[in-house]
């Protein structure tokens, strides 16, 4: 065998070990993670590779390097391997592929799988504009920021991680970083539940810790009920008022929402079946933060997300003004009188001290 021969078969040797080649017409391998593909900083995670019967080795790659993350024997009865994460670090994050060897040769590789940790990060903020409730059919807009500088933003639906969708952050010019993902037609079938996540572009699979969960809230499954204000719709500042939304038709929950809020609408459910289907929403001490259009809507606690009709709407105006907080301004004058009367006792000491030093000069020259 020639020299350059080899040569050759070495290299081919050398590269067949870090990679493996398929070999025949051998069905590729599945990968999957268990819980999911998504996983908090420091918990336990395990990937499972799936391929033949006949398998008698699995391995495991991670993007980026020529040798096998790890290579296991397969469990009985031999159509599949595990590979355990006891801690889910920032070095797990990645994406992975794995292959099977069968008497026959290597398998092709499986598709990818992108595992990502979460948690490096503080929680960004999500909300809905213009409006958490969203009329059946409808569209929303989902905002996703932080004050941190994320590159990306990444959008997940709770109960599916397969569903997530990723945007470039836009700067704004309060400093923080934002990105919009538009969202619908929105129906009744299922619950839309949303959190979002941060992060930077040279790190991927490195997340911040989930946004608070916010769920869409679907209008028009029900007739509307009615909104009143108590003892009126005009009140003046400080005051209490009480919003009742009640109902012809029975529901055991209502929610009160204050047009233009990002805030998720406020919501009771009533314990007694016998009690007429009304609730009271109390706002005390009312101030200028109060005032806006209200709307009210019912639902049922076996199905919370969907909603009524809307009712029609609620001016509420708020009259007076609120009275101010002059607590620091009296601590600062404070603080000034304090410094002033120190300054006064410190030239007033030295003024003195003149005095006293002429007096004992005085007294020595008498002697």
């Amino acid at each position: 065998m020639s020299p350059t021969l080899k040569a050759l078969l070495c290299l081919r040797l050398s590269v067949g070990l870090r990679t493996p080649v398929q070999a025949g017409p051998l069905p590729k391998p599945t990968i999957w993670a268990e819980p999911g593909p998504v996983i908090p900083s420091g918990s336990p995670m395990t990937i499972f590779c799936q391929g033949t019967r006949k398998a008698k080795e699995y391995l495991i790659y991670k993007e980026g390097s020529l040798v096998p993350w790890k290579q296991q024997k397969p469990l009985e009865p031999g159509d599949k391997a595990k590979f355990s994460i006891t801690r889910m670090t920032e070095h797990d994050a990645g994406i992975y592929h794995c292959y099977y060897l069968s008497p026959t040769g290597w398998s092709g590789h499986s598709d990818f799988l992108e595992l990502v940790m979460t948690g490096s990060y503080s929680k960004p903020s999500l909300s809905a504009l213009p409006s958490p409730v969203v009329t059946s059919g409808g569209n929303v807009t989902l905002q996703c920021g932080s004050g941190q500088g994320f590159d990306r933003f990444i959008l997940t639906k709770e109960g599916d991680h397969r569903l997530s969708w990723t945007q470039d952050s836009e700067p704004q010019p309060s400093g923080q970083s934002q990105a919009l993902f538009p969202v619908g037609p929105v129906t009744p079938s299922h619950r839309w539940t949303f959190r979002c996540y941060g992060c930077y572009r040279n790190s991927p699979q490195v997340w911040s810790h989930p946004s608070d969960a916010l769920e869409l809230l679907v209008s028009g499954m029900y007739r509307k009920p009615s909104l009143s204000a108590q003892p009126g719709p005009s009140v003046a500042w400080g005051a209490t008022l009480m919003l009742q939304c009640g109902s012809e038709i029975w529901f055991d929950t209502f929610h009160l929402h204050r047009e233009g809020s990002l805030d998720p609408p406020q919501h009771l459910r009533l314990q007694d079946r016998s009690a007429p289907s009304q609730a009271n929403f109390t706002l005390s001490p009312v101030t200028s933060g109060h005032q806006g259009t209200y709307r009210c809507y019912g639902s049922h606690s076996t199905s919370p997300y969907l909603l009524s009709h809307p009712s029609d709407p609620l001016e509420l105006l708020v009259s007076g003004e609120e009275p101010q907080d002059y607590t620091v301004e009296n601590l600062i004058r404070i603080i000034v009188a304090g410094l002033i009367l120190v300054v006064l006792g410190v030239l007033l000491f030295e003024a003195r001290q003149p005095q006293n030093d002429t007096r004992r000069a005085l007294d020595a020259a008498s002697m």
